[in-house]
């Protein structure tokens, strides 16, 4: 494939595609940061070939104007605003206003904002006999995604495919809103304590607090480190760009399907170990090397080792080559969350130990093998109390700003497409049906 530069005022770039000895012309996209992709839209009527990109791994579904990840750089960017800056400066709500809604708010749309999250909050009393029938031992995924979905049920009106500006704004506002209640009921509902009913005289991160840990007629006080570490992991994971679950999202709306049936989807895709269970991994291997007797140098050799399959959870990320950004911001607040709290716990001993082996090994160094951002929040979620199982809900609570953006950038752009990937069939040929006795 050839491409050429054609620049004009009203031309596009075009590669020259040779197969089977014709030429087709396809259009060459340049993103605003200097991405390029061949948009292939019309090759399949052309010329009845399709390309072939398993896990589509270099394969564009969309244009966004989102996020933008430079993985050989390690920059992350939403709306064109540095993830170290936003972490530094704004707060969670904050960001989330901004990719949903494409700018930072103004104190007055700020305000209106924290508003509609504060009172449109409380669930439907009916829900609770949901939680009450799950069984104990139910993973709060598993509650989370299905209670997502169900809430469609008791806003039947929101359900259409065609919303209005004020239904759509309403949807997400009540989802947004909502989830993190549904979090927190579901963790409740895990270790059999009633449910906390949230609260309007708290911020959206102190209310989420105050729903997992207090109990009624305690009173509890959300400790400042603890909102502002977990403040700071929203906003990391607020989104990165199309992921596995993001793309759910959007695969799933491009149907029409509503915002809380996309938004139960992508729970599910973020459920899996490869995707959103990754910090869960990471604790379960720090128990592993506890449980040894805590020699993670051993560990270390072993995840050298090319005979041996053990691996280092938490290290690495196929997007970011060099460093991931996030691990850089959540690395201090992790330190700091530590010492402020005094805590002592030893596989958080265990995980300092690896980091700073990893840091200074040249195995780990030339390939560029640095603690992500999976790494440092695993052990964030066990510092502040939260049970390892609920480590992928926390993770859905982030994203989920991500999630509705993505959803509605799609069903606004007037090109959309219900997705359909195309697939090359390696199955048997055609046989002839040969009857059996059936008597």
């Amino acid at each position: 494939m050839q491409i050429s530069d054609n620049i004009g005022a009203h031309m596009a770039n075009t590669a020259d595609l040779n197969v089977e000895g014709k030429t087709y012309k396809l259009p060459v996209v340049i993103g605003t940061e200097g991405e390029k992709a061949v948009d292939i839209g019309k090759l399949r009527g052309e010329s009845g070939f399709v390309t072939l990109d398993s896990g589509y791994m270099n394969t564009g579904a969309c244009q966004s104007k989102i996020t933008f990840i430079d993985g050989e750089k390690g920059i992350l960017r939403y709306r064109g605003y540095d993830i170290a800056e936003l972490g530094e400066k704004s707060t969670f709500v904050e960001v989330a206003f901004l990719l949903i809604h494409g700018h930072l708010p103004t104190a007055k749309e700020f305000q209106e904002f924290r508003h509609k999250m504060r009172y449109h909050s409380l669930l439907h009393e009916d829900m609770k006999n949901f939680f009450n029938n799950y069984p104990g031992q139910a993973h709060p995924m598993a509650i989370l995604s299905s209670m997502v979905c169900s809430l469609s049920a008791y806003y039947p009106e929101l359900l259409k495919p065609d919303l209005t500006e004020e239904d759509k704004e309403m949807t997400i506002t009540r989802i947004f809103s909502k989830v993190r209640v549904l979090a927190a009921f579901a963790y409740k509902r895990s270790i059999g304590q009633p449910f906390v009913y949230p609260r309007n005289d708290l911020n959206y991160i102190q209310n989420f607090i105050n729903m997992m840990f207090s109990v009624p007629a305690e009173p509890y006080v959300v400790d400042p480190v603890v909102e502002k570490a977990l403040d700071l992991l929203f906003i990391l994971h607020a989104d990165h760009e199309q992921n596995c679950s993001t793309s759910t999202v959007r695969l799933v709306g491009s149907s029409k399907a509503n915002l809380f049936a996309a938004i139960s989807a992508g729970i599910c895709a973020l459920w899996g170990p490869l995707h959103g269970g990754a910090n869960q991994e990471v604790l379960e291997m720090l128990e592993r090397i506890n449980d040894d007797g805590g020699g993670y140098k051993k560990f270390i050799e072993k995840a050298k080792d090319k005979n041996d399959n053990f691996r280092l959870s938490g290290f690495g990320h196929r997007v970011y080559k060099n460093f991931d950004p996030r691990a850089r911001i959540i690395k201090k607040s992790c330190d700091d969350l530590l010492n402020k709290m005094g805590i002592h716990d030893p596989l958080l001993d265990i995980a300092k130990g690896l980091e700073e082996e990893a840091l200074r090994d040249p195995y780990f160094v030339e390939r560029k093998l640095y603690p992500n951002v999976d790494f440092y929040s695993g052990i964030i979620y066990r510092a502040i109390g939260i049970p390892t199982n609920m480590f992928t809900v926390m993770f859905a609570l982030g994203r989920l700003p991500g999630w509705i953006a993505q959803w509605k950038e799609m069903i606004e752009d007037p090109g959309m497409k219900i997705g359909r990937p195309r697939q090359i069939y390696t199955g048997a040929t055609m046989r002839e049906y040969v009857s059996i006795d059936r008597r």
